[in-house]
């Protein structure tokens, strides 16, 4: 049987928006095995005068719970 896991995480960057969700991916991976999907919820900036200067992702991370391993 296999049992999946979701979270929700939020990343940011001052690139883009697929920068924050690549970087996002890549710290949470640092952690969490088993990575098999992800959902964007919600994309979100902040503005300073007529720019972009940080961009916000929301996402619903899934990854495969294992029931093998040792703690």
């Amino acid at each position: 049987m296999i049992t999946e896991k979701h979270i929700k995480i939020t990343g940011t960057s001052t690139v883009s928006w697929k920068d924050a969700i690549v970087q996002s991916v890549a710290e949470v991976s640092k952690t969490i095995d088993y990575i098999n999907s992800i959902k964007v919820l919600e994309q979100t900036a902040k503005v300073n005068g007529k720019k972009i200067v940080e961009y916000y992702v929301t996402l619903d991370l899934v990854f495969t719970v294992d029931r093998e391993r040792e703690d």
